[in-house]
C-alpha cells in the first residue's frame, strides 16, 4: 500500500486525497467552511485523458462506498447554449469568425468572446445550468443527498471564453449544499493562484480547496 502511494503521479495523489476527504464518516471535508462545499482538482491540460481515466475510477470507488456521483459536462452545456440560439445565429457566428480571422486570428477569437460572453457568463449563464442540474437532482433524490457529489468537467472547452473561477463564484449558495468538484485544466501559481489552461493570467480569487 505504501509503495503504491509513493509511486503515484501528482494527479493520482490529488484524486486519492479528494476521495479520502469525500468519504469521511461525518461528511465531506473538502472545505474548511461548513456551508462552502467546493473543491478544485488542478491538472495539466495535456493530461486530459489521464484525468478522465482517474475520474472514472474515482466514480466507481465512490459508488462502491454508497455515493451518488452527478457528472456535469461543461462542453455539452456550452454547445447546448449556442444551439439554443438557432441555426441562423450559428451560421452568422461562423461566417463572421471566418471574416475576422482572415484579418487576424486574435481578432477572430476576441470577436467570438464578445458574442458568446452574454450566453455563458454571469449568474444566469453556464453557472445557472449547473445549478439547475444539481438542484433538480437533489430535489428528486432527497434521500441520498447527504451522499451525493457533483463533478464538473470538460472545462477546457470553455477556453478562452470563460474563466472557471467565475463559475464557482456564481454557484455559491445554489447547489443545495451538494459538494461540487471542478476539474481544472491549468497551472498552479503560488499557493492559491491558478492559470486557466496555463495561458490566462493567474486568478487568485479562489476560496475552494485546491487538490
Amino acid at each position: 500500500m505504501t509503495a503504491d502511494l509513493f509511486s503515484q503521479t501528482p494527479l493520482q495523489e490529488a484524486i486519492h486525497a479528494l476521495r479520502s476527504d469525500l468519504i469521511q464518516e461525518d461528511g465531506p471535508r473538502i472545505s474548511t467552511m461548513r456551508n462552502y462545499r467546493f473543491a478544485i482538482v488542478q491538472y495539466d491540460p495535456k493530461d486530459e485523458f489521464r484525468l478522465r481515466r482517474e475520474v472514472r475510477r474515482l466514480n466507481t470507488e465512490l459508488v462502491s462506498e454508497g455515493w451518488m456521483v452527478l457528472t456535469i459536462n461543461l462542453q455539452k452545456l456550452l454547445l447546448d447554449r449556442v444551439r439554443s440560439q438557432g441555426e441562423d445565429f450559428i451560421q452568422r457566428l461562423v461566417e463572421r469568425e471566418k471574416r475576422t480571422s482572415q484579418k487576424s486570428i486574435e481578432r477572430g477569437i476576441q470577436d467570438l468572446q464578445t458574442r458568446l460572453a452574454p450566453l455563458i457568463e454571469g449568474p444566469e449563464g453556464i453557472a445557472a445550468d449547473c445549478s439547475r442540474i444539481i438542484c433538480d437532482y437533489a430535489d428528486q433524490n432527497a434521500e441520498t443527498i447527504d451522499r451525493t457529489v457533483a463533478i464538473v468537467g470538460r472545462a477546457g472547452a470553455l477556453y478562452p471564453f470563460f474563466r472557471s473561477s467565475a463559475l464557482l463564484r456564481h454557484l455559491d449558495g445554489r447547489t443545495r449544499n451538494v459538494p461540487v468538484v471542478l476539474l481544472y485544466p491549468g497551472e498552479r501559481r503560488g499557493e492559491k493562484g491558478l492559470s486557466f489552461m496555463g495561458v490566462v493570467d493567474p486568478d487568485s480569487d479562489y476560496r475552494p480547496r485546491i487538490y
